[in-house]
């Protein structure tokens, strides 16, 4: 049975904030984004870095008029880590690669309550 630990208290986790925790020989990266908690195992499946190490940024896009013409790069709303080994990114919210959503970061369980993050490290 997957184990649960406490790993911090959510109102040291700012919004936008992440932390990377070691429980044992396990890492897991904690990210809030508002009022959502999200955690993943820092292991980037690329090539095995420590993506949750990585810095975050937010997605670039291709601004497009209604006719579709491109008229240049814009920031989305939506937020990217991005590994330190070889720049590959996730979309936090999903944990998947813009480009293929097959590479995705591995979720874990995270849970808030009584004002305390708990994740549960698996078997």
């Amino acid at each position: 049975m997957a184990e649960e630990h406490v790993v911090a208290e959510l109102k040291d986790l700012a919004e936008g904030d992440f932390r990377v925790f070691a429980l044992d020989a396990f890492e897991v990266g904690i990210f809030r984004l508002g009022d959502q908690v999200l955690a993943y195992e820092n292991v980037c499946p690329h090539a095995g870095g420590p993506v949750c190490q990585g810095k975050i940024l937010n997605r670039v896009e291709e601004a497009l008029t209604p006719d579709k013409k491109s008229i240049g790069l814009k920031f989305s709303e939506r937020r990217h880590v991005v590994c330190p080994w070889h720049g590959y990114e996730f979309d936090i919210e999903t944990g998947c690669h813009p480009g293929d959503a097959r590479m995705r970061l591995r979720r874990i369980k995270v849970d808030v309550r009584d004002g305390q993050i708990y994740v549960r490290v698996p078997d």
